[in-house]
């Protein structure tokens, strides 16, 4: 028997409040550095507003609001002006102008553990190729430049190649690195255990027996009632048995896994384990983690799985995609560890509107996406929650969601002070450098 259960229908113990403030701080951001990165591309880094109107869907603006309301909310960021000809444009403000530069050395810098995570991931492949615009997806994410696709591919000849397909562009992989075959949770299980030795394993990857981390919200409990039926989510004798099943390293070959069974399905958590603490800010949209479910040998109800897991993973659900977060990586809404590319990416977040205090963080709309809600504008207190439709023939053993308490609404965004207005734009290059 399967069913569907709708967000409102779920208990509000398993809404990890702090994961959803992070989620929409990671939205806002989104939208922003997509404004910014198509600024960048045009000719002097200005574009009419009209372009970016066109752009919107690309963007990830919604409708009906207007692409110049948004940029207008981030005037440290933007600068929106009309010319001679009573033409809109919109361009980079000079603080947004060295953030961009400061985000291409850093990139640079970044380079060469980016390149390993790549190669990584290429070893984790059944094929040890993977298609080159599924890996652009993770662009951001793993701290990738901008000409990943063009140049980037090319810088590191030792570690993988590109080749052509019939169905496209693959990067395969070029040499086995053993000292790579190491995932993440062992290197911190051995640092925890004092074995120093633990990352120059010189043998082929194989059986690992080691439990996951599992971080809850405050006041947690493992089961709820609803129609007077108690539904758990975490069967302790269940997790238990999970914790302790001996399962394949992601590096090793997963032939004759049988799918579904619990060697499969642990071995499935630990590919998406290590892939998620290759990501800057230990978070992806789940869409991106489907597109690898053939390469990477994972279940085809992904969703059910991650949630199943809650503890290891926390699924936001909010908006239109949903995200997947590595709890472990997380102590309240911040991430533990950052690196120089995601302290970059705060600053940017610092120069726009958004003060990390957002209202209605119960509701699950799509219009959560939408730049009115995300900048405390919201007026949809009817709007219809979304739903998440997980089918399973277990009920207990998936995890339901809930919606926050009342009590953990937040205030929106504070208004921005507008740009002034300016008759004239000159757009020529000394013009631009002298406004």
């Amino acid at each position: 028997m399967t069913q569907s259960r709708s967000v409102r229908q779920r208990s509000k113990k398993k809404r990890v409040h702090a994961l959803e403030v992070a989620t929409e701080r990671w939205k806002v951001l989104t939208k922003v550095l997509a404004v910014i990165d198509t600024l960048k591309k045009e000719e002097e880094h200005v574009t009419p507003l009209k372009r970016l109107e066109i752009l919107r869907s690309q963007l990830g603006l919604t409708k009906p609001n207007k692409v110049a309301h948004f940029v207008r909310r981030s005037p440290q960021l933007f600068e929106v002006c009309r010319d001679s000809r009573g033409v809109m444009w919109a361009g980079l403000s000079p603080q947004a102008e060295a953030l961009v530069e400061e985000e291409a050395r850093l990139l640079e810098d970044h380079s060469r553990t980016a390149a390993e995570y790549v190669t990584r991931l290429l070893m984790i492949s059944v094929d040890r190729r993977l298609a080159i615009d599924k890996i652009a997806h993770f662009r951001r994410d793993m701290g990738l430049p901008h000409d990943f696709k063009t140049r980037w591919v090319h810088m590191f000849p030792e570690k993988f190649r590109v080749v052509r397909l019939e169905d496209g562009d693959y990067l395969e992989l070029v040499s086995w690195n053993p000292n790579w075959a190491v995932t993440e949770l062992e290197k911190k299980t051995a640092a925890l255990t004092g074995d120093a030795n633990a990352n120059d394993i010189a043998s082929p990857p194989g059986e690992l027996s080691l439990s996951f981390p599992m971080k809850f919200p405050p006041n947690f409990t493992s089961y709820y009632k609803f129609r007077g039926k108690v539904h758990h989510y975490v069967k302790k004798g269940n997790t238990e048995q999970f914790q302790k099943t001996t399962y394949l390293s992601p590096y090793a070959e997963p032939g004759g896994l049988t799918p579904g069974s619990p060697e499969f399905d642990k071995r499935a958590v630990a590919v998406m384990h290590e892939i998620l603490n290759f990501t800057l800010e230990k978070r992806l949209v789940t869409d991106h983690l489907t597109h690898f479910r053939r390469e990477f040998v994972m279940p085809q109800k992904l969703m059910r799985l991650l949630l199943k897991h809650y503890g290891i993973f926390y699924v936001s659900e909010r908006g239109k995609r949903f995200s997947v977060f590595l709890t472990e990586s997380y102590d309240g809404t911040e991430l533990i560890e950052k690196c120089p590319l995601v302290r970059w990416k705060e600053k940017v977040l610092q120069l726009t509107s958004y003060r990390g205090r957002i209202k209605n963080l119960g509701k699950f709309a799509e219009l959560s996406d939408s730049e009115d809600y995300l900048f405390g504008n919201d007026d949809s207190s009817g709007a219809t929650d979304s739903i998440l439709d997980v089918k399973s023939e277990d009920s207990d053993d998936i995890m339901d969601d809930g919606a926050l308490a009342d009590d953990t609404e937040m205030d929106g965004f504070e208004a921005a002070e507008q740009p002034a207005n300016v008759e004239a734009w000159n757009l020529n290059s000394s013009a631009r450098k002298s406004h």
